[in-house]
């Protein structure tokens, strides 16, 4: 079971990431794509509802071209 602070770092992790995506004007599903990673992912991740995997992160972040460091 995860803890406050842990589900505010995943939250706030996902919260980034849809900013970001909004910013530069991408869907969900064209994020999916240039990540290659599953459809139904990117909301679930930006909604704060799974711990996803560094990794995962790191793909999404190189789709956003963004560095990963600016998520923490």
């Amino acid at each position: 079971m995860l803890e406050n602070d842990e589900i505010k770092l995943i939250q706030s992790i996902g919260e980034k990431i849809r900013n970001r995506r909004l910013e530069i004007n991408l869907s969900q599903e064209t994020l999916c794509y240039d990540a290659n990673i599953p459809r139904n992912q990117v909301g679930r991740i930006e909604r704060g509802e799974i711990n996803t995997t560094i990794v995962t992160l790191h793909k999404i972040c190189k789709a956003l071209k963004m560095d990963i460091k600016e998520l923490f």
